[in-house]
């Protein structure tokens, strides 16, 4: 795709605008950290198109202050003072749609994880919002906690113009398959193979 330019222009009868504004499901996975700084990433642009961004985290602790959260929720309270920028939304474990790894049964987790998801297909059938960040949420679909086909036929379906972006190790095949962008992290290299652990503005 040199300078932005696809290899292929597809016979689907879409003009090139049309084409250029479909709605995508992008994934990030793979071994390397790096794909819920990318979904991140995503949603900054997202955000300054005037999107409305909603963020589900699937798997880290509410104790865990995130760098992204607290600077989204900024972006948020921006929004509202200002009108620059769009709305965003923030959920994770401790606010109902989401679950801790040392508290309850596994069945508990389940539950909640799934509730969680149809929380979100009621937003995507309801255009909620613009950008969907679904941060770790292949780790539940790994898992079996949630029906890998009802959450691809759920992207298929969704109505309007919803860009969906999806973070987590074990990506399921078929949503690699459903998805339009797909992106592997692998790992090079890493501080952490010299003993050197996580610290802040890198990891959180």
């Amino acid at each position: 795709m040199p300078q932005g330019q696809p290899s292929v222009v597809p016979t689907d009868g879409l003009t090139t605008r049309q084409r250029r504004n479909r709605p995508l499901v992008v994934l990030h996975t793979g071994e390397m950290k790096g794909k819920s700084t990318a979904a991140f990433g995503l949603a900054l642009r997202g955000w300054n198109q005037g999107w409305s961004i909603g963020v589900f985290q699937f798997v880290k602790s509410a104790k865990w202050k995130v760098g992204e959260e607290n600077a989204f929720r900024a972006l948020g309270r921006l929004h509202e003072q200002t009108g620059e920028g769009g709305p965003v939304e923030w959920h994770k474990m401790g606010e109902g749609w989401s679950w801790s790894r040392k508290q309850g049964t596994e069945e508990d987790h389940a539950a909640a994880a799934r509730e969680g998801w149809r929380e979100i297909a009621r937003r995507l059938s309801a255009e909620q919002h613009g950008l969907y960040v679904l941060d770790e949420f292949t780790y539940p679909l790994h898992w079996g906690w949630i029906d890998v086909d009802e959450v691809v036929t759920a992207l298929r379906e969704r109505p309007g113009h919803q860009h969906v972006v999806i973070t987590g190790r074990y990506a399921p095949r078929a949503l690699v398959d459903a998805a339009d962008l797909v992106v592997e992290m692998t790992k090079v290299k890493h501080p952490m193979d010299a003993g050197q652990k996580g610290q802040k503005g890198i990891e959180w």
